[in-house]
């Protein structure tokens, strides 16, 4: 007379479904969240993308990494692509690299492609990955006999 009925968890649809405690999202990847009020201490190694919105003493290797606000990674980070949004103390290395305006990173930068939006702070050096072990842009030196032909001063008849 008033029983209710459930739908059985295999009916229902949602953005996101749970799979071992990682989630698989709309395009069939998984991830993994560390929430706010997690810290872990010691490297994070993970086969699937992370949600990092804690706090991490340790490097993060991943292959695509997204960065809550208040999250604070004390280590270096390694990914495919990282979007971050709170403070990173340690260097990062991604082929695309997001740094929102919440961001707060010191150490050295190795990139592919990189977006700064206004406001985001970066204290280090970057390097573009393409650029092997180039010097940072901030101490760049040029040859200038390699650009340009030299320029002969002289007597006339020997300028060309």
């Amino acid at each position: 007379m008033f029983s209710k009925s459930k739908a059985s968890p295999e009916s229902v649809q949602t953005p996101a479904q749970r799979n071992n405690g990682n989630v698989r999202n709309n395009s069939g990847h998984t991830f993994s969240i560390i929430a706010s009020d997690v810290e872990i201490v010691g490297n994070l190694n993970a086969r699937v993308d992370l949600h990092i919105d804690g706090k991490i003493q340790g490097d993060v290797t991943c292959g695509n990494l997204v960065q809550g606000e208040g999250s604070v990674i004390s280590g270096k980070v390694i990914a495919e692509s990282a979007r971050l949004s709170g403070s990173v103390e340690g260097s990062i290395e991604a082929n695309d690299l997001v740094i929102e305006s919440t961001a707060r990173i010191t150490g050295d930068v190795v990139y592919t492609n990189l977006t700064i939006a206004p406001g985001g702070q970066i204290e280090g050096k970057f390097r573009h990955k393409s650029s092997g072990g180039a010097p940072s842009i901030g101490r760049t030196t040029v040859d200038i006999s390699k650009v340009a032909d030299p320029l002969i001063l002289g007597n006339a008849s020997k300028v060309a």
